[in-house]
């Protein structure tokens, strides 16, 4: 497995945010993270990330132990994560935040350039937005520069949480095509995501968290077909399966 949690104990202050969280990511999979507001779901991507220290358990990415490490070291490892809300810098040009995400590699002018016009490859309006400062962007347009800022860390894997938070129904398909398409291309991918319906027809896998435990998990689609995750977080009959999962 390329990422591995294992009985992983995080807290907020004395407030315990995960009891015991174990679970797996292989290479080149979707996996999804699902669950209510509250369920832990950002605190264990924040938790690989290393923005939130775990007090209990291990944390292997590629074999190498993550617990311990700073998260700029996590982000060399080969670890991107996109927040919750984007986080884009407004003052600055779409081009320029799309560069700061090569920070951490250390690249050089000329490599980071030819990242930024692959990340142009993948968000073709990006480009016409270069010359734009962030804070003109609209909910859609700077939820793909959020990912492709991730993505010129040229991660392994890429954590993204609520991507499709606040977008209109069009704009969510096309983000979520484009992670499809990540995904394609090698970049393994663990999805925090609110649409559990769109979240399961994206992925190969989910987790289900409920409190900061691990309350169900298994194959896409035979989630989506569960009596139980209909009752509790899909609000309807079971969803078709997918025809074909990443």
């Amino acid at each position: 497995m390329l990422l591995e949690l294992r009985d992983v104990e995080s807290y907020y202050g004395e407030i315990r945010a995960l009891h015991g969280i174990s679970l797996d990511v292989g290479e080149g999979e979707i996996v999804a993270l699902l669950g209510a507001n509250g369920a832990g779901k950002s605190t264990t991507l924040k938790t690989i990330s290393q923005l939130i220290r775990a007090r209990a358990g291990r944390i292997t990415f590629a074999g190498r132990k993550l617990i311990g490490c700073d998260p700029e070291d996590v982000v060399a490892l080969g670890v991107a994560h996109v927040p919750e809300g984007r986080r884009i810098f407004p003052g600055l040009t779409v081009g320029d935040n799309i560069r700061l995400g090569a920070a951490p590699r250390r690249a050089t002018r000329a490599s980071i350039e030819q990242d930024v016009e692959a990340a142009f490859a993948i968000f073709p309006k990006l480009r016409m937005l270069a010359a734009k400062r962030g804070w003109t962007l609209s909910g859609g347009e700077a939820q793909m520069l959020a990912i492709a800022r991730g993505l010129m860390a040229k991660p392994k894997l890429l954590l993204l949480d609520e991507p499709s938070l606040g977008l209109a129904p069009l704009i969510v398909a096309d983000v979520m095509e484009t992670i499809a398409r990540i995904a394609r291309e090698g970049t393994t991918v663990l999805l925090v995501e609110q649409n559990a319906h769109l979240a399961l027809q994206l992925a190969a896998r989910a987790y289900v968290l409920e409190t900061g435990r691990v309350a169900l998990h298994g194959a896409a689609r035979d989630l989506l077909a569960s009596e139980a995750m209909r009752r509790a977080y899909l609000g309807g009959p079971p969803a078709p399966a997918p025809a074909t999962s990443a």
